[in-house]
């Protein structure tokens, strides 16, 4: 009989940090995330969704051994056609009874305060981390991806979620060939003395977070779900990022000083992290600083890629790709760089990735289930 403990006590949430970890411990390709990166996504003053919203951890247990977890929770400001809750955090054995068990406990506590759907497994939080089941690639995660077995997928369709939209990552090794397109463009604007490409410094981190609000609030702001980020927040984030900012892989493209492009990228935190099993301690840091210094680090993860409205299609960015990609090639170790995840209902974006020689290597899946089961459903509208 399998029994129910919210997630309240010290000792619960080590269990609640500790159940995948045990689970995984074969699997070659899981990587552990940093147990302060889980532990604060549930913690009221760290995350800022608990203002608008409700959250609850579970774990589930088979004569007092745990079988399964997960986080419930409403996000007020995740405004859907239907009241819709999110599940995540779901780790379970392989047994679609304790699934299924696990899944009637968050749709019970859901339709008890007023939601007719759910969704997951997703984050308390936003979108770029936490978000999606792998359904294929499963190989090494990025830092802050969801990374769970093949067989999670059986369990959420069995149960009878549907695909609501699926996340596609797409990647491309440092040292392929670069289509010719790039190469053409850069010989044109090379030529044009009003353009100019630098990379990102530690020491300017001021005026890169300035040009990046600029080029991104132009570029992204009226496209799809973008929204306008601000100086002040971007230039708090770029100084959070500074440790691990790599000098040669981020760049901007400037017409007469004016930021028109930019390419941004860090260091796969993750190849670091994976030797530090979630912990972050005193000691871990320090060893982190070893492993940061001695310890090659060959993926570096796409961020942000934006060109403002009056410069697209003009092949500014493959000026700006070539130019990059030849400088890091000869001063990092980097043979892999990986997109984070675009919708497949963002078919710009998609078009994007594709024009910059990528190929998907993982998808992952957002799922929806209704309560419902006579509601029709509809996949995530396009942009």
């Amino acid at each position: 009989m399998i029994t129910v403990e919210e997630v309240l006590d010290t000792h619960q949430k080590k269990e609640f940090l500790d159940f995948p970890a045990r689970l995984y411990q074969y699997d070659k390709n899981y990587i552990r995330p940093l147990d302060k990166d889980i532990e604060n996504i549930f913690n009221p003053e760290k995350n800022k969704f608990y203002k608008d919203g409700k959250c609850a951890r579970f774990l589930f247990k088979n004569d007092s051994k745990t079988v399964g977890k997960v986080a419930v929770f409403i996000n007020n400001l995740y405004e859907q056609s239907q009241p819709t809750g999110g599940i995540g955090f779901f780790d379970c054995i392989n047994d679609q009874e304790t699934a299924n068990f696990i899944f009637d406990y968050c749709k019970n506590w859901l339709q008890e305060k007023g939601i007719e759907a759910m969704d997951g497994p997703i984050n308390f939080g936003e979108r770029d981390k936490f978000w999606g089941l792998v359904i294929e690639g499963f190989i090494e995660p990025l830092y802050g991806m969801n990374y769970n077995f093949p067989y999670y997928k059986d369990l959420f369709e069995n149960y009878g979620f549907k695909v609501y939209f699926e996340q596609l990552c797409f990647s491309r090794p440092i040292f392929a060939e670069v289509s010719r397109v790039f190469t053409v463009m850069h010989a044109k604007h090379s030529k044009n003395p009003e353009i100019s490409a630098k990379p990102m410094t530690k020491d300017k981190l001021e005026k890169f977070a300035k040009d990046f609000t600029e080029i991104y609030n132009k570029a992204w702001a009226s496209h799809g779900e973008g929204k306008c980020m601000e100086e002040a927040k971007v230039l708090k984030m770029f100084k959070m990022m500074k440790p691990i900012i790599n000098e040669h892989i981020s760049w901007f493209v400037y017409e007469n000083e004016k930021p028109v492009a930019m390419w941004m990228n860090l260091p796969d935190t993750n190849q670091w992290f994976k030797y530090l099993n979630g912990k972050f301690g005193i000691w871990e840091k320090l060893k982190f600083i070893w492993i940061k210094r001695f310890k090659k680090n060959e993926k570096m993860i796409g961020l942000v890629f934006g060109v403002v409205p009056e410069w697209q299609k003009k092949g500014l960015e493959g000026y700006m790709i070539w130019e990059g990609t030849q400088h890091l090639r000869k001063h990092t170790d980097f043979k892999v760089t990986e997109m984070q995840w675009i919708g497949d209902f963002n078919p710009k974006m998609i078009k994007i990735a594709e024009n910059l020689d990528t190929t998907v290597t993982r998808k992952l899946a957002t799922y929806r289930y209704f309560f419902d089961r006579n509601k029709e459903f509809e996949r995530h509208p396009m942009l």
